[in-house]
């Protein structure tokens, strides 16, 4: 159902107080799956979710379908990479979900070079950075003067490179939602991704869950 560098999103089924986390699979088992250790969705924060912590799954598998599933932490497994152990259920117990309740994804503000091109000719493509981006959508900074307002869809070119090396090269077929006002008279262009692969999918969260890390690290994410 899903392999190893997919997404899982993970929600305490009995907590406290709502929260949900983000985990990398790193190693598929029997009956069970390894992970990374997850992020808070809300402080970009390292958690360490206790053994025998109750968890709703939710992934997206190849052909976009997303589905839950219910877990349990089983246990830490150190080695070179200390990993977490989730408990992986039968397929059958998977349950399909609507995909428009799979849209909550965490927001990086992060500068991306990216192209901005037109969806047929409406404007000239040019070079621009994003202000932010989600696995959803991202906002863009637009210098005085660019003039799209009238544009309902366009397309987003961009290149991530992940922590392995490995150089994803995306091509986003976005929805304007609205234009904002920036400072000195530059503006921001914020756009949804139009139904975007699942493959542009795990690779933005990929690339958001990487940097989160590296940013915790040096003390610039809180």
């Amino acid at each position: 159902m899903f392999k190893i560098g997919d997404i899982l999103m993970l929600e305490p089924k009995y907590p406290s107080q709502k929260e949900k986390f983000n985990c990398m699979v790193v190693e598929m088992g029997t009956g069970c799956v390894y992970t990374d250790f997850p992020i808070n969705l809300e402080t970009g924060k390292i958690a360490f979710l206790m053994d025998g912590t109750h968890l709703n799954v939710t992934f997206s598998n190849e052909e976009q379908a997303v589905y839950v599933f219910d877990s349990e932490v089983l246990g830490k497994v150190k080695g070179r990479i200390t990993r977490m152990q989730l408990l992986l259920p039968e397929a059958e117990a998977f349950v399909k979900i609507q995909r428009r309740q799979y849209r909550q994804y965490v927001r990086l503000h992060v500068t991306l070079d990216t192209a901005v091109h037109p969806e047929h000719s409406e404007f000239t493509p040019f070079r621009a950075l994003t202000e932010d981006i989600s696995a959803g959508g991202a906002s863009i900074r637009l210098l005085k003067g660019t003039n799209i307002q009238s544009v309902s869809q366009l397309y987003l070119w961009m290149a991530l490179t992940l922590k392995s090396g490995e150089i994803h090269y995306l091509r986003l077929k976005s929805k304007v939602i609205r234009v904002t006002e920036k400072e000195h008279g530059n503006m921001l262009l914020h756009v949804q991704f139009l139904e975007p692969t699942k493959n542009d999918v795990q690779t933005l969260m990929r690339f958001i869950f990487e940097k989160q890390v590296d940013l915790k690290k040096k003390g610039l994410y809180v």
